[in-house]
């Protein structure tokens, strides 16, 4: 079974072909797997900026870099997404967004729709022309779903002679399963 997530990379994967000198984004930390998964996919030439506000988070992936030998590739910000136009400069290639909370964490300390649609508006703009931004929703909790209404709204407004945008949903799950919008820049 396919998850939410493989879909996520496989798009980025396409945006980040071979690697050589691009630049990637992880906004959400989190348990660390999509930084490990962009920092292999930019290559020795590459490099990827790492966001989130937790130091659990970003120590746990510092210690998965660190096991696969990858840790000079990427540049880990202990800042909310929001603050990502502070820390980078260049065009990106991919951004991934995966909101909510740290899975094992404080659920306490979530993703919220204010300081995402700031980080969505400056992800854009770093955006280079076929690069692509996923964002994964989670609607299964309150305040989730507030976030996913907003990214759908934010994403239903970007104009289409700019922006591709789809929204994929697995319909045939339980409950109400992640949500994957990606926005690729023409």
């Amino acid at each position: 079974m396919i998850k939410i997530t493989e879909l996520a990379h496989r798009q980025v994967a396409e945006a980040l072909h071979g690697g050589g000198r691009c630049l990637a984004v992880d906004a959400t930390a989190g348990g660390g797997r999509d930084t490990l998964f962009l920092a292999r996919l930019v290559g020795p030439g590459g490099h990827v900026y790492t966001f989130d506000i937790q130091q659990e988070a970003l120590d746990q992936t510092a210690a998965l870099l660190k096991q696969a030998c990858l840790t000079d590739r990427v540049t880990l910000v202990r800042a909310g997404h929001e603050r990502m136009a502070e820390y980078i400069e260049n065009a990106v290639s991919a951004v991934v967004f995966n909101l909510g909370y740290l899975p094992g964490g404080d659920k306490s300390i979530a993703t919220s729709s204010e300081t995402t649609l700031i980080a969505l508006r400056q992800a854009l703009h770093l955006l280079r022309p076929g690069g692509i931004v996923t964002v994964i929703a989670y609607p299964g909790h309150a305040l989730g779903k507030i976030e996913r209404e907003a990214v759908f709204e934010f994403c239903r407004s970007l104009h289409s002679n700019t922006y591709a945008v789809s929204h994929l949903t697995l319909i045939n799950r339980e409950y109400e399963p992640p949500e994957l919008f990606s926005i690729t820049k023409y």
